[in-house]
């Protein structure tokens, strides 16, 4: 089978080697037989995130398929344990039906759950990090199951320590959520879209309607019938860089205070970020579909030649107009990245992993 198949870019050779695991046993089975065997191997889950070299990948490709969502109380809070490879969508639905306040924000967000804490997924003010409490991960060095609270996974902006480099499979997510029937507005194009002011309490199942509407008109929703969702998602994450970097910057550029004791931490719009002491400069969050534009590339940007183009929706958005190959969209991506840095002297970081080829 082709690796295309498996994953939202649609681009991807073969596997050497293709393992369905649709249990937590199977999982911990087929990762400890690959590193026995001293195979190269990857885990794929939803294969959004993922761009695949058109060589394909001579190892073993595990997917994570086991599926399931427990729920048991715990003090005043709700706690939810999910398998690696129940859709992430699937448990924002879940939530947000069982009166679950914490992560309808966000919604919409392709992949598996197994893999939402690696990047810690975030959107429209919230992040993973805000309510997961552990996973229960397979490591690699040990070939041991352990349990890593979220301290462990030392959280930061689409980030963890699982994607700095601690290598194992998750093969469950632990969260803790609030019973609750309305959740609070934390960002303001949220807010904007519902005609709420920023911290309104509103019905989840509104929050999640509006979210779905905002990230299907940007193309970053799954669906067939739309062709520029047939990418990652967002394919670069925003940049963070020191303030005075960020004061050469036009005027109209977008840009976002970090909190000094949490540089990972965006201060919303509107508010001032909290007083410091030390010397050193602030740090501030750029938007990268700010800087890809005004680098000369628009939405429906193609090089010529080329089956991967920009989509025509959203800059941060890399897509497979048809029959693209995973080279082409690497060098849509290298090129972004080049007039970025032309322009702006700012290196725009992909989110995506990439295997085989370099982005």
């Amino acid at each position: 089978m082709l690796l295309s198949e498996l994953t939202t870019m649609r681009v991807g050779g073969p596997a050497a080697r293709l393992v369905d695991a649709t249990t937590r046993d199977q999982l911990v089975t087929a990762a400890r037989a690959a590193w026995a065997d001293g195979d190269e191997w990857i885990v794929l889950g939803g294969g959004s995130n993922v761009v695949i070299s058109d060589e394909g990948f001579d190892g073993t490709v595990i997917r994570a398929l086991s599926r399931g969502i427990a729920q048991h109380e715990h003090g005043n809070a709700v706690r939810i344990e999910v398998q690696a490879g129940e859709p992430w969508d699937a448990v924002v639905d879940y939530a947000v039906a069982n009166g679950l306040a914490g992560i309808e924000a966000l919604s919409g967000i392709p992949g598996s759950s197994g893999a939402a804490p690696i990047q810690n997924i975030g959107a429209y003010g919230q992040e993973l990090g805000d309510t997961l409490v552990s996973v229960q991960f397979l490591d690699y060095l040990t070939g041991k199951v352990e349990h890593l609270t979220a301290e462990h996974l030392g959280f930061g902006y689409r980030t963890s320590t699982l994607k700095r480099g601690r290598e194992g499979v998750v093969l469950a997510i632990e969260l803790e959520l609030v019973a609750a029937s309305r959740g609070a507005v934390a960002y303001p194009q949220l807010a904007q879209a519902l005609g709420v002011p920023l911290g309104t309490e509103v019905p989840l199942a509104q929050v999640r309607a509006s979210v779905l509407s905002l990230r299907a008109a940007k193309g970053m929703v799954l669906d067939p019938a739309d062709p520029d969702s047939v990418s990652c998602g967002s394919f670069f994450t925003n940049p963070i860089v020191d303030e005075n970097l960020a004061r050469t910057l036009p005027m109209d550029a977008p840009r976002w205070p970090m909190a000094p004791d949490e540089p990972d931490v965006a201060v919303p719009l509107g508010q001032q970020p909290p007083e410091r002491h030390d010397a050193g400069p602030r740090l501030v969050k750029l938007s990268a579909a700010w800087l890809i534009e005004h680098s000369g590339i628009g939405k429906g940007f193609a090089l010529p030649g080329s089956r991967a183009g920009i989509s025509s929706k959203h800059t941060l958005a890399l897509t497979n107009r048809g029959g693209a190959t995973a080279e082409q969209v690497a060098e849509l991506a290298r090129f972004v990245q080049a007039r970025v840095l032309a322009e702006f002297g700012i290196t725009l970081v992909a989110e995506p992993v990439a295997i085989g080829l370099q982005l």
